[in-house]
């Protein structure tokens, strides 16, 4: 009889730690998931505030490639307005760097006192070798001019990008209106008031 007393003592405790660790183990991480998803739930979204048009990367974007940075702001339609001002450009420097070079073929030609073929028909066109080096002067000045109009029509076509990124978010209303309102002015002078007109215009 003695035995099962001490026994029965002996059980209680282990079955006392067997539920603290069932309740620590099991119960416990649950109400930590539902904490977890309760602040979920209860957790505004935030919001996002669309990227604002930047003018710094339109600038980039040009400076990188022309044309690029009209594409940033959907200004596709410059974009071959561009290029073709580039053609333009780069046929008019050919062509002129061409004749510099034919003039100053010519005028070597003349200078070493070549008997042998023409290089070319400027050899017999211009006799005289100082026309030879008025026409190489010429041309050269042209593919000068060239080579500084497209400098210039670079640098404008990074501004032209610059200025549209900048307007690109600036919003004109179509509600502009100007209303014309009689107003009465009072004064300390002038108790009873004085007729007036209010001006109230709206952007």
């Amino acid at each position: 009889m003695d035995r099962k007393i001490v026994l029965n003592y002996t059980l209680k405790p282990a079955v006392l730690l067997s539920l603290l660790f069932i309740i620590f183990t099991v119960v416990q991480p649950d109400c930590a998931i539902a904490q977890d998803t309760t602040s979920v739930v209860n957790q505004e979204p935030e919001l996002t505030q669309p990227e604002k048009h930047s003018a710094h990367k339109a600038t980039i974007y040009s400076l990188a490639l022309p044309g690029l940075g009209q594409a940033y702001n959907k200004k596709y339609w410059k974009i071959p307005v561009i290029y073709a001002g580039f053609g333009a450009l780069a046929y008019n420097i050919s062509i002129n760097n061409t004749e510099v070079k034919k003039f100053t073929a010519a005028y070597r030609f003349k200078m070493n006192n070549d008997t042998s073929a023409p290089v070319n028909e400027y050899v017999t066109r211009y006799p005289n070798v100082n026309d030879l080096l008025r026409g190489r002067d010429f041309y050269r000045r042209r593919v000068e001019l060239s080579i500084i109009f497209t400098a210039a029509w670079y640098l404008l076509n990074v501004v032209d990008a610059a200025v549209d990124a900048h307007f690109f978010d600036y919003d004109v209303s179509e509600n502009l209106s100007l209303n014309v309102q009689p107003i009465i002015i009072r004064t300390p002078e002038h108790p009873i008031g004085t007729g007036g007109i209010k001006l109230c215009m709206n952007f």
